[in-house]
């Protein structure tokens, strides 16, 4: 009886760290929006361009899974080094989202894919074996209601 109890448990455990991974879809509520967001590639790869600079070439997949469009305000990029250390933060609202050229509106069951490559000073290589970024969105379906979504990358080099 115990045993069964302490493997229910490893298996509960288990399929809590597979749903954490950020890239699966949200629970889905019919006719609410619900966004599922991944990242490509994952871990980020870091291109050296010269000196201490890299390239960090990455894209955002957007998918809408609940069945409301969405107007995106925000998306975000958290990285973080050594155990939480903010290393980078970067916001872009929905007018620096229109200014690069793509479209802040999510249709429902649709995709839409942002393009992102920061250039960035790295003053040590050892901080590519412990960095680590958070991306998220927020929007709002066409209801009103606020929707969000976030996922975890690594950075590699």
């Amino acid at each position: 009886m115990m045993r069964s109890r302490i493997l229910a448990a490893l298996f509960a455990a288990a399929a809590l760290d597979c749903t954490s991974t950020g890239s699966q879809a949200p629970p889905v509520i019919e006719g609410t929006a619900a966004v599922a967001m991944s990242v490509v590639p994952n871990p980020i790869i870091a291109n050296h361009v010269s000196g201490s600079v890299y390239d960090f070439p990455f894209s955002i997949a957007l998918r809408e899974v609940g069945g409301a469009s969405v107007e995106i305000e925000e998306v975000s990029i958290d990285v973080t080094a050594l155990g939480g250390l903010r290393v980078y933060s970067q916001s872009y609202d929905a007018d620096e989202i229109r200014r690069r050229g793509y479209s802040t509106s999510l249709p429902a069951r649709g995709e839409i894919r942002y393009e992102f490559n920061p250039r960035k000073d790295v003053p040590d290589e050892r901080l590519f074996s412990a960095v680590s970024a958070e991306l998220s969105m927020r929007g709002r379906d066409s209801g009103g209601a606020v929707t969000s979504a976030r996922t975890n990358v690594t950075v590699r080099r």
